[in-house]
């Protein structure tokens, strides 16, 4: 009887629960935010309204503000702890080296596609746009710079400047002596590693506003640049987004099915929560959390994950070093009247390979492009033709980017035959609230098996 009075008090409460709206998946948020953003965008622009105008810039300015708060320590730990966890790993040069070849093979394709789709399409045709339009950058990257930049003349500028291939070099070199060190370096190690882990929960909180940061960056876009000038850049813009579509669900797919021997369908089912920040956020960086987070969902080695996902964070960029570059040195050559000879294609493709490091994994990839026209001869002025356009590319750009940061480490791990396939059979998308990086699961340690030939 007090079995029956118990389960009649509790149906109430039950019925409560059942009739809760369900919740809204992470993506559906975001999808809301960037239908949201164009319409009030549209609004702002058509009708003129300053205050909703300044409002979206001022809430997207503040998201990724925010987001790069967090870049230059999160950059440091993760490269410092990734490399220290790589003495974990059986072979861990062999998985470096190859990782690293893989990110130029992937490279040198996404920087043909491009070249091929601007040789196609003639993007700096009929445009309207003519050298006066264009205008120098206020920072432009030469070779001198980049070699010369790499390496920091303090330690606290390149926190205070944001100076990220510095960071990664301080990290790098921090990481190895640790690991010169063995257990003298552990007490740094304890800390290096909660400080992460302090700072991907701060950054899931930022995360978690990405619908709303979603909002305020496309509405301002729309609403500054409004679609007369977009249509100015038509073919260009529809050019990054094809070429930029053809390596993330072509070549991509076509890797893991060829070399992984895995499903691509199960891979965007996986990694498609990291691409859609990855979009919205436009900062490789700002995504690192979950990248990491997606990639060892879909079977990749904690130990490895943690060295390729940040390595790759900061150095692979198929659609802002390879695609973009490719693509506006045509147009731009084109706008100036310059013809582009076979030694220009092969020196794009070259400069793609080596300087992808120079985007650093943040938002828009205008060191890279400067790179590109110096080492080519082409007028920086080029620069300033588009930067207008710039966020709009940008989001497509650094979708590309994260998804190859999760491919490479699958095609490696399978090669070595280290992939939890049965993980990544079962690999869903990574909801927030199951997302954060706990104390629990650092203290999983998985277990890496020696690769095949080791």
């Amino acid at each position: 009887m007090s079995t029956t009075s118990s389960e009649t008090e509790r149906s109430p409460e039950t019925a409560r629960t059942s009739r809760r709206i369900p919740k809204v998946p992470f993506w559906a948020q975001i999808l809301l935010g960037l239908v949201l953003g164009v319409l009030l965008g549209w609004i702002a622009k058509s009708g003129d309204v300053s205050w909703l105008k300044t409002t979206l810039d001022t809430i997207g300015s503040l998201f990724v503000q925010l987001l790069k708060l967090a870049v230059a320590p999160l950059v440091f730990f993760a490269i410092l702890v990734s490399i220290t966890n790589l003495r974990q790993v059986n072979n861990a040069a062999r998985l470096a080296t190859r990782t690293l070849l893989w990110f130029m093979v992937t490279s040198l394709i996404a920087v043909a596609i491009g070249m091929a789709i601007g040789l196609i399409s003639n993007p700096g045709a009929g445009t309207g746009l003519t050298p006066k339009d264009g205008k120098l950058p206020e920072h432009a990257g030469s070779w001198i710079d980049f070699l010369t930049g790499i390496i920091p003349k303090d330690v606290v500028t390149p926190f205070t400047d944001l100076k990220v291939m510095q960071i990664v070099f301080m990290a790098t070199v921090a990481g190895i002596a640790a690991l010169k060190l063995g257990d003298r370096a552990e007490p740094v190690l304890r800390v290096s590693r909660s400080v992460l882990e302090l700072l991907q929960k701060a950054l899931w909180w930022v995360i978690r506003l990405a619908p709303i940061g979603s909002l305020g960056l496309i509405g301002y876009a729309i609403a500054d640049y409004g679609w007369d000038l977009i249509s100015k850049y038509a073919t260009f813009t529809v050019d990054i987004y094809v070429g930029c579509a053809i390596v993330l669900f072509g070549v991509y797919p076509l890797l893991l099915s060829a070399f992984a021997k895995v499903s691509p369908l199960q891979f965007f089912k996986g990694a498609w929560p990291a691409i859609q920040l990855a979009f919205v956020s436009r900062s490789s960086v700002g995504t690192m959390p979950l990248t990491q987070k997606v990639t060892e969902r879909l079977g990749v080695p904690k130990e490895y994950a943690s060295f390729a996902v940040p390595f790759g964070s900061t150095t692979k960029m198929d659609g802002c070093a390879s695609i973009y570059p490719a693509l506006a040195a045509i147009f731009i050559a084109q706008i100036f009247d310059v013809d582009l000879g076979v030694g220009d294609y092969i020196l794009i493709a070259f400069v793609s390979v080596i300087g992808s490091a120079a985007t650093a994994g943040l938002t828009g990839a205008t060191v890279m492009l400067t790179l590109t026209l110096s080492t080519l001869g082409l007028p920086l002025e080029g620069v300033g033709l588009l930067m207008a356009i710039d966020p709009i590319l940008d989001m497509m750009r650094t979708a590309t980017n994260v998804a190859g940061q999760v491919v490479v480490p699958i095609l490696v791990s399978a090669k070595e035959k280290i992939l939890d396939r049965d993980a990544y059979a079962r690999a869903a998308g990574v909801e927030l609230e199951d997302s954060a990086v706990t104390e629990a699961d650092a203290e999983q340690k998985v277990s890496v098996p020696a690769p095949a030939g080791a």
